[in-house]
């Protein structure tokens, strides 16, 4: 299973990329690293510079099409970038469309909003993003993780890095329900 991890050049939280990056690994699927620009990203612990990363492809020489689902990984500035992107929104509603399994963490679901995919979902993230999940159609809750089946894919939300471990497992699980 291809993996897309769509992130922008600058602004992920490291440890919301790397820690499922790793769980999906483990699995032995097949992470790739999906950004808005060619070259390396670089990620963030919190607002400290952390690592880089090579990007493996750009959202405008791959498609979503190509893949088998989408990881979403946080960090502030992340998806506030993504979400001023036409071509990354349109591969993350993409996902959608084709009825493909996403997981999103933290601030993530911003690029969801901006991609007008959660009409009618249910949902958690940063507590922040509370109004703007539910100006956008969705139904914000509290909890470690979240699954919505309702629409054409699942969707896997977290709050926090905290919430890892919680997401981690049961995006596999999600995911793993996809026939390839």
């Amino acid at each position: 299973m291809r993996i897309a991890f769509l992130v922008a050049p600058e602004g992920v939280e490291q440890v919301e990329m790397t820690e499922p990056w790793k769980a999906v690994s483990e699995v032995g699927e097949t992470p790739q690293l999906v950004s808005t620009k060619p070259g390396r990203i670089q990620a963030f612990n919190h607002l400290d510079r952390a690592d880089t990363f090579p990007v493996d492809a750009t959202v405008g020489e791959t498609s979503a099409d190509e893949y088998d689902a989408l990881v979403l990984p946080g960090g502030v500035a992340n998806p506030d970038a993504l979400r001023l992107d036409e071509q990354a929104v349109g591969f993350a509603r993409r996902f959608f469309e084709t009825g493909k399994p996403v997981a999103a963490i933290c601030h993530a679901p911003w690029t969801l909003v901006e991609a007008g995919v959660l009409e009618g979902r249910v949902l958690t993230s940063w507590p922040s993003l509370k109004t703007d999940i539910r100006n956008a159609g969705g139904t914000w809750v509290d909890e470690r993780v979240k699954v919505c089946e309702n629409g054409p894919n699942t969707l896997v939300t977290s709050r926090k890095p905290d919430d890892l471990p919680y997401f981690d497992e049961t995006m596999l699980r999600e995911f793993g329900k996809v026939s390839v």
